[in-house]
């Protein structure tokens, strides 16, 4: 509630309605702070009959029929490098970007619904390569490839191989300030 208190954004991953039974809902978390932007990303959705299941990219990627969209032989695969993950957290940066400058400009609290579900149905909706073109492509990335895309960084837990950022902006190049932590790594408070 004290670190709620000091924030702008308040962010999280859980099922629809888990942090709300907590007293961490939308509106809760509006009265403790008024002026945050509320971000929530589940895996299903934020409504409809599947909303309070669990889930994570290949789950929804399985559930979804995107990973039958990636058969080879008909073999259902995942799409390589968890996009639904990434484009997700992008997509939820984004909003979070926009609710902010509205904010500056008309004040009030927002809330940010996104789900992989979703950016899976919008990526699935984007035009595809035509099926003997798809089929000339490797299964996978070479390694070449795969390692311009990535970068090593060191953490508590040791050396982690990750994404570089996607964003590639002249003016301010998009960097990782922070490493993965254990949990109770930092004191619970804003520096």
């Amino acid at each position: 509630r004290t670190l709620i208190g000091g924030a702008d954004v308040f962010a999280q991953g859980y099922r629809p309605g888990s942090l709300a039974s907590r007293g961490f809902g939308p509106l809760e978390v509006a009265a403790l702070r008024p002026g945050i932007v509320y971000v929530t990303i589940s895996a299903f959705g934020h409504t409809g009959p599947w909303r309070d299941r669990r889930g994570f990219d290949s789950v929804v990627q399985a559930a979804s029929g995107i990973a039958d969209d990636s058969a080879i032989d008909g073999v259902p695969r995942f799409a390589p490098a968890n996009p639904l993950d990434y484009m997700t957290g992008y997509l939820a940066a984004f909003a979070v970007m926009v609710a902010l400058a509205r904010r500056t400009e008309e004040g009030g609290s927002y809330l940010v619904r996104v789900s992989l579900a979703q950016t899976g149905r919008w990526l699935s909706s984007l035009p595809r390569l035509e099926p003997p073109l798809a089929a000339a492509q490797p299964a996978d990335l070479p390694p070449e490839r795969l390692a311009s895309l990535m970068m090593t960084t060191e953490t508590p837990f040791g050396r982690l191989q990750h994404l570089k950022p996607a964003a590639q902006l002249s003016a301010t190049p998009a960097f990782w300030a922070r490493p993965s932590v254990p949990l109770d790594h930092d004191l619970p408070a804003w520096l």
